[in-house]
């Protein structure tokens, strides 16, 4: 009782003797003073890694077991653990808390804001060791990997088709299933795909981020502006036959 009492009050009696930084309950100044002192005392019995504190052993374990106990209750997708269920509740609620400080661009999550800012510094920390190909992000990196081996070990267990990403997989199940978990909030339509709603919502905000290196004419999707670029290849081709066949007639 005396500590609930401390949220109304604001009291905060434990004081961290390192960085002055107070605290209303002992154990989360003893949480705390882990920062300082580096000690990760909690050990992983399956792997060895190890761990500052209890709850972050307890979370890491479910890499193991595989237990997913947060449940989406918009389309019952389950998460090992609570962060990533908020993150992707966000792609439900339509909610984007992190916002681009370049070019004001938002984000549901914080990581993606992170790999959003190496367009604009240019960074790309992702190197692949075949053919020195630099990424912004890892996993665009594991999927560019994937060229170099062809592998596809994602099988569709009803059609027999197989992906190279599982996310490809679940993402193709969806054409057996007919479920469309992904809704946009202007006029309700639903989508198999997240790539699909993003695509859409584009048609409400009017955005187009895809434009032509040849003319400058903008697309709200990638293959629009493949389709449009293709006119510019044809255009090309004709203007060489024009030029070879007089040629070729003298």
């Amino acid at each position: 009782m005396k500590i609930h009492n401390r949220i109304h009050t604001g009291e905060k009696p434990y004081q961290c003797s390192q960085c002055v930084k107070r605290f209303s309950q002992l154990s989360c100044l003893k949480s705390h003073e882990i920062i300082h002192t580096g000690d990760k005392p909690h050990k992983c019995p399956q792997c060895g890694n190890t761990f500052k504190r209890l709850s972050n052993l307890k979370d890491h374990k479910r890499v193991h077991t595989g237990e997913k106990p947060y449940h989406c209750i918009h389309c019952e997708e389950s998460f090992s653990w609570s962060r990533q269920l908020k993150a992707h509740e966000r792609t439900h609620t339509g909610e984007k808390p992190y916002q681009c400080s370049q070019c004001g661009k938002s984000f549901t999550q914080l990581g993606s804001l992170k790999i959003h800012n190496r367009i604009h510094t240019g960074e790309k920390p992702y190197q692949c060791s075949q053919c020195g190909k630099r990424c912004k992000r890892l996993s665009c990196l594991k999927s560019h990997e994937i060229i170099h081996t062809g592998d596809k070990p994602h099988k569709c267990p009803l059609c027999g088709n197989t992906f190279k990403r599982l996310s490809n997989l679940k993402e193709h199940e969806r054409v057996h299933t007919g479920e469309k978990p992904y809704h946009c909030f202007q006029c309700e339509k639903n989508f198999s795909t997240l790539r699909q709603l993003k695509e859409h919502e584009r048609t409400h905000t009017g955005e187009k981020p895809y434009q032509c290196s040849q003319c400058g004419r903008r697309f709200n999707r990638l293959s629009n502006l493949k389709s449009h670029e293709w006119t510019h290849r044809r255009k090309a081709t004709s203007l060489i036959c024009v030029e070879i066949v007089p040629h070729q007639a003298s």
